[in-house]
């Protein structure tokens, strides 16, 4: 039994994994996967691939793509979920803000440096045509933290995946004042280079398990309920999320990653461009 440890955020996208897991389809392949959920979410993960503290990550594209060109030793090996993720814009249920461009030159709550939700700011900045230099930053590692940070008027607003923060939003903790959907395929599935280089057919029989649970994934009988109990939704909401959201099989084209890398250099998140071979390795 070869060892994997794997590490994703405890969200709805993430779910095949923990029914692969639970039904032992790793373990029938001789592998025991290891999965640890992140609610820290991509700058945490990109820190973990580094350390070696996981062999692979389900991450955000911009997040990984960027820490890849920084000098992060891992791959993109494949496309997770080919949809863009929607983010919500959230601001405190009491806050005066009340459009998205009320919020220019205010301070927005950020996991950590380097996270989808410090990367997404600037997406969303650049939308709205604010000078994206004069962002300011305050990190608050959970969605916890935000809810600390928006309530106590330490940051003004926060960017988080829509749904995910719906609860907030119900209960009246956020209100959400806009969506940002990424301009990209949200999620991507990333590994060390050392265990490619040491395990790439153990990869390649995880890739196949996982591709043949996320092809039938809308079609298991009471997903929405089970998906919707799980994690604290209402029925229609994960409903909505299911039409949304398009899992892949499928590696990370050329031409995907050119365009990926070409609108970060835009927005100056990144300072260079990789080539496609120290960013991408197809299974």
């Amino acid at each position: 039994m070869t060892t994997i440890k794997i590490a994703g955020v405890p969200e709805h996208f993430n779910l095949p994994w923990h029914l692969a897991i639970d039904n032992n389809e790793f373990e029938a392949q001789n592998i025991d996967l290891k999965w640890t959920d992140v609610p820290e979410g991509t700058g945490k993960m990109c820190q973990m691939l580094r350390s070696g503290e996981t062999d692979i990550a389900v991450i955000l594209t911009e997040g990984i793509v960027k820490d890849i060109i920084a000098g992060n030793p891992s791959k993109i090996v494949q496309v997770y979920v080919a949809s863009p993720l929607i983010w919500g814009i959230h601001v405190a249920a009491n806050s005066i803000y009340k459009t998205v461009s009320d919020l220019e030159n205010t301070k927005v709550a950020i996991s950590r440096l380097g996270s989808g939700s410090q990367l997404m700011a600037y997406v969303n900045a650049n939308n709205q045509g604010w000078k994206t230099n004069d962002l300011q930053f305050e990190i608050i590692n959970t969605i916890d933290g935000a809810v600390e940070a928006l309530t106590a008027g330490a940051a003004d607003y926060f960017m988080w995946e829509r749904f995910m923060t719906k609860p907030l939003v119900d209960s009246g903790v956020f209100r959400r004042v806009g969506d940002c959907p990424t301009p990209w395929p949200c999620f991507v599935i990333a590994v060390r280079d050392e265990i490619l280089e040491k395990q790439p057919e153990i990869i390649k029989s995880i890739l196949e398990v996982i591709n043949k649970k996320t092809e039938g994934f809308k079609n298991i009988s009471n997903i929405d309920k089970t998906l919707a109990t799980k994690y604290h939704q209402k029925t229609a909401d994960i409903q909505e999320w299911l039409s949304l959201t398009e899992w892949s099989q499928d590696a990370l084209p050329k031409n995907l990653l050119n365009n990926i890398q070409n609108q970060l250099f835009q927005l100056k998140i990144i300072d260079k461009k990789g080539t496609f071979d120290e960013i991408v390795k197809a299974i």
